[in-house]
């Protein structure tokens, strides 16, 4: 088995497409299934595409408070302390739009003193330097948390990469 990349997809996704015969199941989850009116399938873990699928803006990774926090490690961008709430560097105010590129962590006093200023002009220094993520644990939903079933076929990938 080749591995190139891994999906995650919705339970709905991997039960048409293994129906359809685009997929193989390879591994399920224990004693968990799901049931139509007539039929009854095993609830689906890991499958494998017969063929590639693109999937639509795969490579941009949507902008979150959450996901800023994480690419910056919960460590504030101005002071590097504890970060717990997220500040656009150029202000929403003056033009700052919510991109990877202008928001970043800040700490609660970071973020109250910047106010709606520009680090530039308080004589503010960047610790970071903020773009968007990028890597598989950015693109595929879960896969900071892998489950059991996956380490079989996460080593594979592994290995071919």
């Amino acid at each position: 088995m080749q591995a190139t990349s891994r999906w995650l997809l919705c339970l709905s996704s991997e039960l048409s497409f293994s129906l359809n015969e685009k997929a193989t199941v390879l591994a399920g989850i224990d004693n968990e299934v799901v049931r139509s009116a007539s039929q009854e399938f095993e609830m689906p873990s890991v499958i494998l595409l017969s063929r590639y699928v693109r999937i639509p803006n795969a490579r941009r990774v949507p902008v979150s408070r959450r996901g800023v926090l994480r690419r910056d490690a919960q460590r504030c961008g101005y002071c590097a302390g504890p970060a717990n709430t997220i500040d656009h560097i150029m202000p929403k105010s003056r033009g700052g739009m919510d991109t990877w590129e202008n928001l970043v962590a800040c700490c609660l006093e970071c973020n109250n003193s910047k106010g709606n200023r520009t680090p530039a002009e308080i004589g503010w220094n960047l610790k970071v330097l903020p773009k968007m993520p990028t890597g598989t644990v950015w693109s595929v939903r879960g896969s900071e948390r892998p489950l059991p079933e996956w380490s079989e076929f996460l080593a594979l990938q592994a290995r071919a990469a």
